[in-house]
């Protein structure tokens, strides 16, 4: 593989640009700058320290923190001692974090910024060394600063190769153990030398990263990204601080997920209503006025790139979007391909896919409609999972569980997961996927998740979004009733939604409803609900759980 691999791309800006701000973290409100220079000493320090512990090449090592600068460092300082680093969801249960460091046989945890870190404790096995970042954490064996005076930045780094085993990406999967997804350096390469190639994303750009860097998708959009491309990374102090922090760096690309996009517009309407937005939009100098404003009190008037991904965005979400002068690029990957899969790239989209295949990148549909891709960016394997990765590896083609088709343009439109689609009492498939969709759409819905196996006809459990507990309720169910008649017009007889069950209790990471990467589990929600479903009233299509 003849791209330059991390390291290599890390050293080249070390060289070139020493001097120059790579990360910026916010610390009790104040910005401190990092330079290359400055991350190669640290991570070069980091690096001895772990030497010292006894980690030889090719041992594991996890990280388990919010994003911060020293997570960059310490996966710098893993790659350059010649480990493996194992990132840890700071959102897992203690439970899993368990079964994760004890499968990969992990010697070092670095720990950092932890909501409620305390819970977690339970997860760490006590023959595991520990390491704080310099932030209030969980107890360590070790700080941050200490080992960077104890130690001499390591001389001579790991020769890094396009087969070394980089990062074991465990996925936190809707049923079963996670699994452990093992990626190259030569993938990691080769999905972030392209995207930056294809984006066009240079020095003089500016990422704001907040979502979890134990996700491929921020690994690879964000922190490889600025390794390929020499952008700085600023990061976020706390949720209390976002709003505050995104204004203040103006990020030039911004990736965010389905969830947190509708937030931003729930935040926007609270101050101004849809009605009087779209009166003001139509005024020709006046409205691109508003739109500018609405663009700089976000902190977005300076992005050219913006991202979404993770799980499917309504379209209605991203007109609204581009009516205000942002353009959203939904992409689609896996962990398993380190999220290189399609994309819309700016300037070339269409609402309602994913985009285009991403260069040098094979897709192709299964006659049953599945997606298959085959790529360099392909993991190795699940870690001591042979017949899980046969299974989702063949004949070098990597089988993502989804279905989709493809245009005669080439855009990809994702259609439903193989294994998600369920049988109705009366014998007829069902793919929940686009009308959960449409539900979706609605401003009163956070969340939404179709049930129907076994069922006369599918029903719809609905999560309320923070704006319909704040409206009347007369209002908000009218308003879904008239939505669930409109879906169901538009729907196959067996397809039709016969009740629409609105739940009282959000869905979490911590009461199981959701994963680390905020994935509904199905066979969580249909176990918790099914009471609730056998009291359902048939005379009623609106019910609260």
């Amino acid at each position: 593989m003849s791209e330059q691999l991390p390291l290599q791309r890390f050293a080249h800006w070390v060289e070139r640009a020493p001097d120059r701000v790579w990360l910026r973290q916010p610390v009790a409100r104040t910005w401190h700058p990092i330079t290359w220079r400055e991350a190669d000493d640290r991570a070069r320090r980091m690096a001895s320290a772990l030497r010292a512990m006894g980690c030889e090449p090719g041992d594991r090592v996890a990280i388990l923190a919010k994003n911060c600068a020293e997570w960059l460092l310490s996966d710098l300082a893993i790659m350059l001692a010649g480990l493996v680093s194992v990132p840890l969801y700071p959102l897992q249960s203690a439970a899993s974090i368990d079964y994760v460091l004890r499968h990969s046989a992990c010697k070092v945890i670095i720990l950092g910024k932890l909501d409620d870190a305390e819970r977690l404790e339970p997860g760490i096995p006590a023959e595991i060394r520990r390491i704080a970042m310099p932030y209030p954490t969980l107890r360590a064996d070790h700080g941050w600063g200490e080992l960077l005076a104890l130690h001499e930045p390591l001389r001579e780094a790991h020769e890094q190769r396009a087969d070394d085993l980089l990062s074991i990406l465990y996925t936190s999967g809707t049923t079963g153990q996670p699994k452990g997804v093992m990626q190259t350096a030569g993938a990691f390469a080769f999905a972030s030398s392209r995207s930056v190639a294809e984006t066009g994303l240079g020095p003089d750009d500016q990422f704001f990263s907040y979502l979890p860097l134990s996700h491929a998708a921020e690994r690879f959009l964000v922190a490889t990204n600025s390794l390929y491309c020499g952008a700085g990374i600023a990061f976020v102090e706390s949720l209390e601080t976002f709003a505050e922090d995104l204004r203040a760096v103006r990020p030039t690309q911004f990736f965010s997920v389905p969830r947190l996009w509708t937030r931003f517009q729930q935040g926007v309407l609270e101050r101004l209503p849809q009605s009087r937005l779209d009166r003001l939009l139509a005024l020709p100098l006046l409205g691109a006025l508003v739109a500018w404003k609405i663009r700089r009190g976000l902190g977005l008037d300076r992005a050219r790139v913006l991202v979404s991904g993770a799980a499917p965005i309504p379209v209605a979400l991203l007109e609204w979007y581009r009516r205000i002068g942002l353009t959203i690029c939904e992409g689609y990957g896996m962990t398993e391909n380190f999220a290189y899969g399609n994309f819309n790239r700016p300037g070339q989209v269409r609402f309602g896919t994913v985009g285009r295949v991403m260069p040098d990148n094979q897709l192709r549909i299964a006659d049953d409609g599945e997606i298959l891709y085959r790529s360099p960016s392909l993991m190795t394997g699940y870690y001591l999972e042979p017949d899980k990765s046969a299974e989702t590896l063949r004949d070098g083609w990597l089988h993502t569980g989804d279905k989709g088709q493809i245009d005669a343009d080439g855009y990809l439109r994702i259609t439903g997961r193989v294994k998600d689609i369920f049988k109705t009492s009366k014998g007829k498939y069902v793919a929940p996927a686009p009308i959960e969709g449409e539900i979706a759409k609605s401003l009163w819905v956070e969340q939404v998740c179709l049930m129907g196996s076994g069922l006369d006809q599918p029903l719809a459990l609905v999560e309320l979004s923070p704006a319909a507990r704040a409206q009347a309720r007369a209002q908000v169910e009218a308003d879904l009733l008239a939505t669930l008649e409109q879906i169901n017009g538009t729907l196959l007889p067996h397809e039709r939604v016969s009740h629409l069950l609105l739940v009282r209790e959000p869905w979490t990471v911590d009461n199981g409803c959701m994963t680390p990467t905020m994935k509904i589990r199905r066979n969580v929600l249909e176990a918790r609900y099914a009471e609730a479903v056998d009291r359902l009233d048939a005379r009623q299509a609106l019910h609260w759980e």
